[in-house]
């Protein structure tokens, strides 16, 4: 069974299983994913804890021990399997899947894992740790919903903000929720109890986000071109390479295009999309942001990225961070 972090405490509420995989690319959640099962674990009895790091020159062989071993003093124990990198290998796949088919009695066992790409979740061993137990998916907080994230945090430490602070707060924690949640924290203790007014959040809230070259294509496709301004000059402030937002922006650039053409030649959408190999989220953002009248302008900002192909390699002369923006800004408004 796979769940998201949000929907653990309900199914932690409802019984303990004997094996939880946390993994995924928020940190912060699988933290907290990873705490709330030890202390259902400790209520349950579970009172002894072993833990298993697999790193390089691991043992595999100590996970099948550890499973068979007796506890030290006869209780139920908390086996707990790191995977640091999320790759198993050759020996530690089987391992895991034999581990699964005869998990030890008496035991909660929790894997943890980091992100993991769509190979890895293809695998033998993942397909069997998902069938053997639950499956707890830590996603990273999209930035929409930032916003209602902090409310609900806010709300745990008996304090509410407006629609205006919550979007302040969340401007400026921007993927990065670990720093964020110490940001609010650090609204308990400045601020009493009831709603906290925007000019004390103003002063108090570090600018501590954090931004993803691999989002910018979902940003221009959204045609948000604020948050598309502020990512940009947060890129360029981290030091990102220009050659990769580059690109970020040309693959949307090449996929509409494609769109485009395949929509001129009469091909229903969703064929269009698929053989401009657009999927999953980035469906429903194609959509409404192409049009039949939309080639000239692709074909135009393409060219554009050339000319900013060109000044990266020192070919021709410009801002070339000017003129990431400006392009990211014209293909919002496609």
């Amino acid at each position: 069974m796979r769940i998201s972090t949000e929907e653990l405490a309900r199914e932690l509420k409802r019984t303990c299983a004997a094996l939880y995989t946390v993994y995924g690319d928020e940190p912060l959640l699988a933290l907290e994913a990873g705490d709330r099962i030890r202390a259902r674990a400790r209520a349950e009895g579970y009172a002894e804890r072993e833990v298993l790091i697999a790193e390089q020159y691991f043992d595999w062989s100590q996970l099948k021990a550890s499973g068979n071993s007796l506890s030290l003093f006869g209780t139920r124990r908390l086996l707990e399997l790191r995977i640091p990198n999320g790759k198993p290998g050759t020996d530690g796949g089987p391992a895991l899947a034999e581990y699964c088919a005869r998990l030890p009695e008496d035991t909660v066992s929790l894997i943890m894992l980091p992100e993991l790409d769509w190979r890895a979740q293809k695998s033998a061993w993942f397909a069997a740790l998902e069938q053997a137990g639950v499956m707890v998916e830590a996603k990273a907080v999209p930035r929409a919903r930032l916003p209602a994230w902090l409310s609900g945090r806010l709300k745990m430490q008996d304090q509410h903000a407006d629609e205006q602070t919550l979007e302040f707060i969340a401007a400026k924690i921007e993927g990065n929720l670990l720093a964020g949640y110490q940001e609010v924290q650090k609204l308990a203790l400045l601020c009493p109890p009831g709603e906290i007014p925007f000019e004390k959040a103003k002063d108090a809230v570090l600018d501590v986000a954090r931004f993803d070259v691999y989002e910018l294509g979902a940003i221009v496709l959204a045609g948000d071109a604020q948050h598309y301004a502020r990512v940009i000059e947060g890129l360029r402030g981290e030091g990102a390479a220009p050659t990769l937002v580059l690109w970020a922006i040309t693959e949307e650039l090449h996929a509409a295009g494609r769109v485009i053409a395949e929509l001129a030649a009469g091909r229903p959408m969703q064929q269009a999309l698929r053989t401009a190999r657009v999927w999953g989220a980035r469906e429903q953002l194609m959509q409404r942001h192409v049009g039949r009248d939309g080639a000239p302008r692709v074909e135009g900002a393409l060219r554009q990225a050339a000319r900013i192909d060109r000044m990266i390699k020192g070919l021709a002369t410009g801002d070339v961070w000017d003129e990431l923006l400006q392009l990211g800004l014209r293909f919002a408004r496609l």
